[in-house]
């Protein structure tokens, strides 16, 4: 069952993303199997909004707490919260998940 991943960042804190940003893509890209959808999260301009979404596709909240926890952003101390919600596929990519009557 996938879980949608929700995080802030610290207040002022680009320089800490810009430096974590490397390994924390890395760890994307090795872990790209389990991601469903993931990425910044920005203002209106385009400039940084302060956090992220991910949506992986793991069993277990524990799953999705340990993903989270193994970022390179979050061991960098980068946020100051997130939130983990379970999530129900109904659509994605167009195409829907949802039960045929």
């Amino acid at each position: 069952m996938p879980f949608l991943i929700e995080t802030w960042d610290k207040p002022d804190s680009q320089a800490l993303r810009t430096e974590a940003r490397p390994p924390h893509l890395e760890y994307l890209a090795q872990n790209a199997a389990k991601l469903l959808a993931c990425g910044a999260k920005l203002a209106d301009d385009g400039s940084d909004g302060g956090g992220s979404f991910y949506i992986v596709d793991v069993e277990t909240r524990a799953e999705a707490e340990a993903f989270l926890a193994a970022d390179p952003f979050a061991k960098a101390g980068l946020f100051t919260r997130n939130t983990i919600t379970r999530w129900r596929k109904a659509y994605l990519d167009g195409r829907s998940y949802l039960p045929k009557s």
